[in-house]
C-alpha cells in the first residue's frame, strides 16, 4: 500500500541559543551528559551553533497528533511464522489457552491499574533524560556498534529533519516483546543496515516504558514490535511516509527503506527546488527592498541638500538685507551727525578781523573749501567743519604742508585737548589738507 498520513509540527518547538564551550569542565560535564559518545556530543554542539536547542534544554512541548486514518501509507507487515507439522500445531493448539487467558488477565489488570492510577508515562517531564536512558541501556545490551541515535526529543528530531530536508526513521522499542531482543541485536546492529541508516537518514528510538517513548507511541499508534516509521517533509508538512512492524531481517530492512526512500526522493527533490526558490524570492525581495531603502535614501539626500541651499540662500539674502539696512542706518546717522556738527559750528569771523584766520582745505576729490576761523578756536572746529559737508569722508586727517604735520583735531592721549588754532602755529591765511582715511 502507498499513500500519505501527515504530521503536524508544533510552530511551539522555537529554537534557544546556548553558551558555547569554554573550559575543560564544561566539556567534561557534556560528554558526560552524552554517555561520553563523542559523535552525540558533536552532534548537539553542532545544533547549538547552528541555532537549535540543546538537547539537555528541550523547550516546552505539547501532545504529538498523528493521522491515522489514512491507511495509504506504506505498511510492511512481518508476521510470526505459522506452526509447522503435527508437533508444532498441537503445541500451538494446547498453549492457545492459557496464552489467551495470561493475555486476557494482563488486559484486565492493566485496565484496573490504569483505572485506579493513571499510566505514569502519560506525563512526560525529562524527555532527554528518557532518550540518553534508553541509549545506555541499548549499548549495555547490545554493545556500543549500532546506527547513531538522535540525542534530542521527538520534536526536536522533526524540526532537524524538516529543516534540512532528510529522512527520519523512528524506531519504537518494546522491552517486553518477544521479537525485540532479536531485532536490536541481529537487524539494527547489522553493519549494513547501521551504514544505510547513518549516510541516508535521521534515526531516533525510545523505548515505549519511557514517557518520551509512550507519547510518541500514542502519536504513530504502532500494532506490534519491532516498531519503525519514516517521516519526511512531505507537501510542506511532516508525513509518514512508511510503517514496518515485526521482526524484519536486515535485507528485508535495507530493501523496504530503500523502496520507501526513492518512492519519496521526489518530494525532498521538489522541496529543496520550493526553497531554494522561495529563498531567491526571498532575496531578491530583500534586494528590492534595499535598493528601495537606497533609493528614499538618495531623495532624501537630496532633498535635504535642497533644503540646505534653500536654507543658506535665505541666510544670504537676509544677511544682505540686514547689511543694506545696517548701511542705510548708519548713512542716516551719518547725515544726521553732519547736520548737528554743522548747527554746533561758531558763526564765521568777519574777514577785518585781526585775529581770523583764512584757510583753504583741499578735498580727496580735488574739490576746494575756503573758511575763516578764530585763532583762539580749537582745531576741533576745524574737524567739525570738514565732517558737515556733504563732500567729505567719514573718516579722514588734516595735514599742514610747512612743516608737514597731521594736525591734531580730536582728542588722543598725546592731546586730550586739541590745541587751538593760534597753538598748532597757523598763520593768517593756511592750505590745508584733507586726507581719506575710509579705507584704513
Amino acid at each position: 500500500k502507498a499513500g500519505v498520513a501527515e504530521l503536524e509540527i508544533s510552530d511551539e518547538q522555537e529554537s534557544q541559543d546556548l553558551t558555547g564551550i569554554e573550559s575543560m569542565d564544561q566539556c567534561r560535564h557534556t560528554l558526560e551528559q552524552h554517555n561520553w559518545n563523542i559523535e552525540a556530543a558533536v552532534q548537539d554542539r553542532l545544533n547549538e551553533q547552528e541555532g537549535v536547542p540543546s538537547v539537555f534544554n528541550p523547550p516546552p512541548s505539547r501532545p504529538l497528533q498523528v493521522n491515522t486514518a489514512d491507511h495509504r501509507i506504506y505498511s510492511y507487515v512481518v508476521s510470526r511464522p505459522q506452526p509447522r507439522g503435527l508437533l508444532g500445531w498441537g503445541y500451538y493448539l494446547i498453549m492457545l489457552p492459557f496464552r489467551f487467558t495470561y493475555y486476557t488477565l494482563l488486559d484486565i489488570f492493566r485496565f484496573a491499574v490504569r483505572f485506579i492510577r493513571p499510566d505514569p508515562r502519560s506525563r512526560v517531564t525529562d524527555p532527554v533524560g528518557d532518550i540518553v536512558s534508553f541509549i545506555h541501556m541499548f549499548e549495555e545490551k547490545y554493545g556500543r556498534i549500532h546506527p547513531v541515535f538522535y540525542q534530542g526529543t521527538y520534536s526536536q528530531a522533526l524540526n532537524d529533519a524538516k529543516r534540512e530536508l532528510r529522512f527520519l526513521l523512528v524506531y519504537l522499542h518494546g522491552d517486553d516483546h518477544q521479537d525485540s531482543d532479536e531485532f536490536c541485536r541481529n537487524t539494527l546492529c547489522a553493519p549494513e543496515v547501521i551504514t544505510l541508516i547513518n549516510t541516508r537518514m535521521l534515526f531516533w528510538a525510545c523505548s515505549t516504558n519511557k514517557p518520551e517513548g509512550y507519547r510518541v507511541s500514542q502519536a504513530l499508534r504502532e500494532n506490534t514490535y519491532p516498531f519503525l516509521a519514516m517521516i519526511m517533509l512531505k507537501d510542506r508538512r511532516m508525513t509518514v511516509v512508511g510503517r514496518l512492524e515485526g521482526l524484519i531481517q536486515p535485507d528485508d530492512l535495507i530493501n523496504q527503506l530503500t523502496f520507501i526512500m526513492d518512492a519519496n526522493q521526489t518530494y525532498l527533490v521538489s522541496e529543496r527546488l520550493e526553497r531554494e526558490e522561495r529563498n531567491q524570492t526571498q532575496v531578491l525581495r530583500q534586494q528590492q527592498d534595499e535598493a528601495y531603502l537606497a533609493s528614499l535614501r538618495a531623495d532624501q539626500e537630496k532633498e535635504r541638500k535642497k533644503k540646505e541651499e534653500r536654507e543658506r540662500k535665505r541666510r544670504r539674502e537676509e544677511e544682505v538685507q540686514q547689511q543694506k539696512l545696517a548701511e542705510e542706518r548708519r548713512r542716516q546717522t551719518l547725515q544726521e551727525e553732519k547736520v548737528r556738527k554743522s548747527e554746533c559750528l561758531p558763526p564765521e569771523p568777519h574777514p577785518d578781523d585781526p585775529e581770523s584766520v583764512k584757510i583753504i582745505f583741499k578735498l580727496p576729490n580735488d574739490s576746494r573749501v575756503e573758511r575763516r576761523f578764530h585763532f583762539s578756536q580749537s582745531l576741533t572746529v576745524i574737524h567739525d567743519f570738514l565732517f558737515s559737508l556733504k563732500e567729505s569722508p567719514e573718516k579722514f586727517q588734516i595735514e599742514a604742508n610747512f612743516p608737514r604735520r597731521v594736525l591734531p583735531c580730536l582728542p588722543t592721549e598725546e592731546w586730550p585737548n586739541p590745541p587751538t588754532l593760534q597753538e598748532a602755529g597757523l598763520s593768517h591765511t593756511e592750505v590745508l589738507f584733507v586726507q581719506d582715511l575710509t579705507d584704513d
